[in-house]
């Protein structure tokens, strides 16, 4: 039976259903109703819900919840994101499994309320101090919002690492039917030996990120790295739709990639052959497949809401490989089918 949802309600249901059992988080548009869902729907789980007096205090409660072994989220957007990068940075180093959802609003600063995709340096680079990374999830429409959120609490304690949910606006707005099945996961977990529950008769544990003594903190960085090198090699999704025998290939991710699916569709009534690749983890970023998937000399045509913060990523994918070619909206400005097709048109004319 399909219901019909919003994608930030959408994300939430996910998440209880995923077993999450405590939320913490403060307003800021256009999120709130993932904080609106958790408030209605934890006491019905016997959950825990809390709204935070701020940002920073959010982040810092889950992270407390994840030290306890609890699967815990929180949410945000842009500056409340922002706020939260120091406690993330803790959360990655204690290698910790959290859910970080953040529905993407226009920017810098206070920006506005249009959706963007312009936190994708933020989310994938490492937003906060300090050499660490987050897995990145990037869904397109409201089903896979559903369904990654899901799993992210799964991926969070298989790999102990923070995991992001990256929307924006229109996803977190949007209403779709979905079908509430939760997906398989065939990987086993491992067990939570690592959490303050209490000694028990055990030896006693403790979680700390501060490291002082000479070449600890060093070798801390090298587990990290060494895990972080285990995900790029495990655990990279995307989409590739008609790219082998493409004119122009168009890179998207999330709400974008959408809209490029119509234009791909309008492409074709004017004889154009467009293919479509849509990273699904931004980060690890599906390089090596992006890389072996397109032609020498092809004409790819990455299209974000941003001043190009992916097209960096893309570069360094195909390095030279390709000639690339770039249409960008900031501030809240959504890419329009008749612009990007004019784009098109005028690549495919460059023959």
């Amino acid at each position: 039976m399909k219901v019909l949802t919003n994608g930030n309600e959408a994300i939430a249901e996910a998440a209880v259903q995923a077993g999450c059992r405590f939320y913490a988080g403060y307003p800021i548009t256009p999120q709130n109703e993932i904080p609106g869902y958790f408030a209605r729907r934890m006491p019905e789980v016997k959950g825990t819900f809390i709204q935070s007096e701020s940002e920073i205090a959010a982040i810092n409660m889950v992270f407390g919840a994840a030290v306890a072994g609890a699967r815990c989220m929180t949410s945000s957007s842009g500056p409340g994101i922002s706020l939260k990068q120091e406690g993330i940075s803790y959360i990655a180093a204690c290698q910790l499994p959290v859910v970080i959802v953040n529905m993407m609003r226009g920017g810098p600063g206070l920006g506005d309320v249009s959706p963007a995709q312009s936190d994708y340096f933020q989310a994938t680079k490492g937003g906060g101090h300090g050499d660490y990374h987050m897995i990145v999830f990037a869904p397109e429409d409201v089903q896979e919002a559903y369904t990654l959120t899901f799993n992210a609490f799964n991926y969070a304690d298989y790999y102990r690492n923070p995991v992001m949910i990256l929307g924006d606006g229109i996803l977190g707005q949007m209403m779709e039917p979905i079908e509430q099945v939760n997906p398989s996961f065939e990987l086993p977990l491992p067990e939570k030996d690592y959490i303050l529950d209490g000694c028990r008769g055990r030896e006693a544990r403790s979680m700390m990120s501060l490291f002082l003594r000479e070449g600890e903190l060093e070798r801390h960085n090298a587990i990290l790295q060494e895990k972080y090198k285990r995900i790029q090699e495990e655990l990279c999704l995307v989409e590739m739709v008609d790219v082998d025998q493409s004119d122009v290939v168009i890179v998207a991710y999330g709400t974008v990639a959408r809209i490029c699916n119509t234009v791909m569709r309008e492409a074709s009534n004017e004889g154009i052959k467009v293919g479509l690749i849509r990273p699904i983890t931004l980060w690890p970023f599906p390089a090596k497949q992006i890389y072996d998937k397109v032609k020498n000399n092809a004409k790819v045509l990455v299209v974000e809401m941003s001043a190009g913060q992916m097209l960096e990523d893309v570069k360094l994918a195909l390095n030279g490989k390709a000639n690339i070619d770039f249409l960008g909206r900031m501030g809240g400005g959504i890419p329009l089918v008749v612009d990007i097709l004019k784009k098109v048109v005028s690549m495919k004319g460059d023959s």
